[in-house]
């Protein structure tokens, strides 16, 4: 595992004037209902986990479910109850206000779900801004703006105002914006969640494609369980405040923790989440016929090929060396029969 960089110990967030005292009285059992009839609303209950460097963990749960409260606790927008954050080493709490400021622009980039981009400003005003309120030269400023624009896609739009922009492009000056200080966190509550499906999608590919080359540590909200299982590496699950579940896409499809993510899961095509190595029989590796396909390939994309085969296909990893097997059938089960009788 590499090393960690956001990291949460009992983290609380509890709303309402007497939040602190009655934390204190609770001994860490806080029952939502119980502090809500005391005048307090739970918004973070006891949240404990890691974010390893390179990681994208996507937080996830409906409306209310407390997703957004614990970005910005991790931020600090939001000053936690109780609890710790330590961000690369460094506890979040004991921070100053200076301390906390230059840490931000540092290493934190935000993107939310509004633009919030200045209108009398170009695109590539928009994106130098906050490295000019770095102390970064105007020139410089502009020339890294300006590579940050080719990366996402708007070459040729770099004069446009906002108003000349579309949704998806508005959002592209957005992230281009966060990533231009070079963070090496980045936070982002339901970012794509404003635009239409087909602009949504085009996003997520870019999100991805931005990803692979940045390999930035990614703490992203959503709402959409579609969203979450693509973009993914590990998912935390929220509910009334708890993480019900924190676990890999594949691990909360097949083993849901709780009654709640298995609800929430239910209805999830499988072949799009689980890959090869998931369903694959690691002991079987004789009489394979031609066909191979990769340990890592998700379901959907080789179902097909699999399928037309009369052979058992072998699975190969990285290496290019066999390591089980799949049958046919085995695609049929996972897709027509996994949701009915939970294999």
């Amino acid at each position: 595992m590499s090393e960690t960089v956001i990291k949460c110990e009992s983290v609380y967030k509890i709303f309402g004037e007497n939040a602190k005292k009655m934390l204190e009285e609770s001994n860490g059992n806080v029952d939502a209902k119980t502090f809500q009839e005391k005048g307090c609303i739970v918004g973070v209950n006891n949240a404990s986990f890691e974010v390893a460097k390179g990681e994208m963990l996507v937080v996830m749960g409906l409306s209310g479910s407390g997703k957004s409260t614990l970005l910005r606790c991790i931020s600090r927008l939001t000053d936690a109850t109780g609890g710790k954050i330590f961000i690369e080493g460094q506890d979040l709490l004991q921070l100053n206000n200076k301390e906390l400021i230059e840490l931000r622009r540092s290493k934190m980039g935000m993107v939310f779900q509004s633009f919030a981009l200045l209108p009398h400003k170009t695109v590539v005003e928009n994106i130098a801004f906050p490295l000019q309120i770095k102390g970064i030269e105007i020139e410089e400023s502009i020339s890294r703006a300006m590579e940050m624009v080719k990366l996402v896609g708007l070459d040729g739009r770099e004069n446009y105002f906002p108003r000349e922009l579309s949704g998806g492009q508005q959002q592209r000056v957005g992230i281009a914006r966060s990533l231009a200080v070079e963070p090496d966190i980045w936070f982002l509550d339901e970012p794509f969640s404003a635009l239409d499906p087909l602009i949504r999608k085009e996003m997520q590919d870019e999100f991805l494609r931005l990803q692979e080359k940045l390999q930035k540590t990614i703490m992203f909200i959503t709402h959409d369980f579609d969203e979450a299982l693509k973009l993914a590496d590990r998912i935390a699950i929220m509910k009334d405040g708890i993480i019900e579940q924190l676990d890999t896409p594949a691990n909360i499809v097949l083993n849901p923790a709780t009654e709640y993510v298995r609800k929430f899961t239910e209805e999830v095509p499988r072949e799009k989440v689980l890959v090869i190595e998931d369903v694959m029989d690691s002991s079987n590796k004789d009489n394979l016929g031609d066909l191979k396909v990769s340990k890592d390939d998700i379901i959907e994309n080789v179902a097909e090929k699999i399928l037309t085969q009369e052979k058992i296909v072998g699975v190969v990893d990285t290496q290019n060396k066999i390591v089980g097997s799949i049958k046919p059938s085995k695609i049929i089960d996972t897709v027509f029969g996994g949701r009915k009788n939970g294999n």
